[in-house]
């Protein structure tokens, strides 16, 4: 009965019938079972362990409910959660992971809350939707002159630059940005001593700094606002400027946090560790220039091999190659 089936397929659609037959059935397959994971019931278990932890909850907060009233939410939902109902499969369900794939984003820039699900539901799309359209055209445009391999590769290989190209997206926008961020830190240094030894305070020259450098630089100006609006909410100094290292994720902003830790711990003079570690960073800068310029020579060599020696080989040899090869086509001297 399955020969018969493949052999009526073969004989209606062509070779590539089987294969269209296979495909139409998983595209059904995979419509069928989409709605069962977007409607997924909660596993059993988790609301036994969240029926257990809410009597603590309730014990631990009975007091302070009696005594002051129902809890009223300090902040409004910002608007519906889109993607709250696919976080189960549009992020990963390890903690570890997640975190890792949420520092990457905010490296890169991207701090809105769903940051994560976007990634990956722009991951899904694109690389299922390439994939149908590398399908679409291997049957339009070859029908049955391709061979299964050039099909398989004519489908497979959009799908992997659609999944891969959000990846490659945010890491070009993370390199961006901290190149960004390390050009323009040692000039925000010289503008926050500046700010320091004429009277201000360490917060209010992060401010000021912020203010000035948005033109230039808008990445690093970014990272002192949410500097000094966390610490304008009250939260630990010290934590603050640990989380901005860990979202710039340059180190030369891990060693400026580093000295600023150890200056407020110790009582130093902030100005002093800020003159001595802006003097560094400008010789880190020129340092860094003077890098790139000497590995100039070595990148020009291959160009130079390439583009140069083969034509002026062609000029100086050539004319005598031709009239070597006239000759012996006469029959010699």
């Amino acid at each position: 009965m399955i020969g018969q089936f493949l052999e009526n397929l073969t004989t209606t659609f062509g070779p590539m019938g089987p294969w269209m037959a296979l495909g139409v059935v998983g595209a059904i397959a995979a419509a069928a079972v989409l709605p069962l994971m977007i409607s997924r019931q909660p596993d059993p278990l988790d609301k036994l362990k969240a029926a257990a932890a809410a009597p603590a909850r309730g014990a631990g907060g009975a007091g302070a409910q009696g005594t002051r009233g129902p809890v009223v939410k300090l902040r409004a939902e910002s608007g519906p959660k889109k993607l709250e109902r696919f976080a189960h499969f549009l992020e990963p369900q390890n903690q570890e992971e997640l975190s890792a794939a949420r520092l990457k984003l905010l490296q890169a820039g991207y701090r809105s809350r769903d940051s994560v699900r976007t990634f990956h539901l722009a991951q899904m799309v694109l690389g299922v939707g390439l994939m149908l359209l590398g399908m679409l055209y291997a049957l339009v445009t070859a029908g049955d002159q391709m061979e299964m391999q050039t099909l398989a590769l004519a489908v497979v290989m959009p799908g992997a630059i659609g999944y891969y190209l959000p990846t490659y997206w945010v890491e070009r926008r993370r390199q961006t940005r901290q190149e960004e961020i390390t050009n323009g830190f040692p000039d925000s240094l010289d503008l926050m001593l500046v700010c320091v030894e004429a009277g201000q305070s360490l917060d209010q020259s992060i401010i000021r700094v912020a203010e000035e450098i948005r033109t230039s630089y808008p990445a690093l100006s970014d990272e002192y606002e949410i500097v000094a609006w966390e610490i304008k909410a009250g939260k630990d100094k010290v934590n603050v400027l640990r989380d901005m290292a860990e979202r710039c994720g340059v180190t030369d902003i891990s060693s400026f946090t580093t000295v600023l830790i150890q200056s407020a711990t110790f009582g130093t003079s902030i100005a002093d560790a800020l003159r001595v570690y802006a003097a560094e960073m400008r010789d880190k800068r020129v340092m860094r220039a003077e890098e790139k310029a000497n590995v100039l020579p070595t990148k020009l060599t291959l160009g130079t091999m390439m583009f140069t020696v083969p034509p002026l080989l062609i000029i100086l040899i050539g004319p005598s190659v031709h009239n070597i090869v006239e000759v012996l086509g006469n029959g010699g001297l």
